[in-house]
């Protein structure tokens, strides 16, 4: 039940700032985000070791994609693709638009039940693959959202129900002073409300080797501001190891 938020503002210098905590078995091997693969050199995305794919990437161009399971479709299944790919197809695509427009063709039934978050710093959209087949197609609106394995904003999940909030009261941060504190104390919580237990929190502590593996912190610039993209990497539960940067 892995997390993404997201704050889209379109119009500003930081268009797209993105957080997100992977929630995955501990023993699932796993390496930190690089140029992982010789075919797709302009390719920045942690590995997925077992099946080769990626959970979240960057390309050169300032393509994001990140992709988590949709409820009860955790893991890989006989006879299905893994879902990894299609971060990696995704990032094939020098904008976001392209790719969206490729990716809403995908045959849903060949992988297990998705939620995939395509951006740049114009457009922001978000996949969903029920693995009926179909792939809906839904902009990202302008502020503060957040998605896990239900619908996007969906307060009938108790992780949304109780960080939605505190995400929109937080102070936003401010990528060109390298200030993401708020952000970081928001991702690295382990509070939860009784109703949800463990499962509730933010940054989940491990439960039955299940839980909270890495976090990242992604900002994009808008075209003509004189940045480059910010990719901060956090290479265990965040609050149990800092945020490294990204080289690109």
């Amino acid at each position: 039940m892995c997390t993404v938020v997201i704050l889209h503002r379109p119009g500003h210098d930081w268009p797209l700032l993105l957080a997100t905590n992977r929630d995955e078995m501990a023993d699932r091997p796993w390496r930190p985000p690089g140029r992982h693969w010789p075919d797709r050199p302009d390719v920045v995305a942690g590995l997925d070791e077992l099946a080769g794919g990626s959970w979240l990437g960057i390309n050169d161009t300032g393509v994001v994609v990140a992709i988590m399971n949709r409820e009860g479709a955790l893991g890989p299944a006989a006879g299905k693709r893994s879902r990894g790919e299609i971060v990696l197809e995704a990032l094939d695509h020098a904008d976001a638009s392209l790719a969206i427009r490729d990716l809403k063709g995908l045959d849903g039934t060949a992988y297990r039940p998705f939620n995939l978050i395509v951006a740049d710093n114009r457009d922001a959209a978000w996949l969903r693959s029920a693995g009926d087949g179909s792939i809906v197609v839904k902009s990202v609106a302008a502020g503060h959202s957040m998605i896990t394995a239900r619908e996007m904003n969906d307060m009938s999940h108790a992780r949304i129900r109780a960080y939605l909030p505190r995400l929109k009261a937080t102070a936003d941060p401010d990528p060109a002073a390298d200030d993401w504190g708020d952000w970081e104390t928001l991702m690295a919580s382990t509070e939860s409300t009784p109703d949800a237990g463990p499962r509730g929190a933010m940054a989940m502590a491990p439960i039955d080797g299940y839980g909270t593996v890495s976090g990242s912190l992604i900002a994009l610039p808008a075209p003509g501001v004189a940045a480059r993209p910010i990719w901060r990497f956090c290479p265990g539960r965040p609050g149990t190891a800092p945020y490294q940067d990204v080289g690109f």
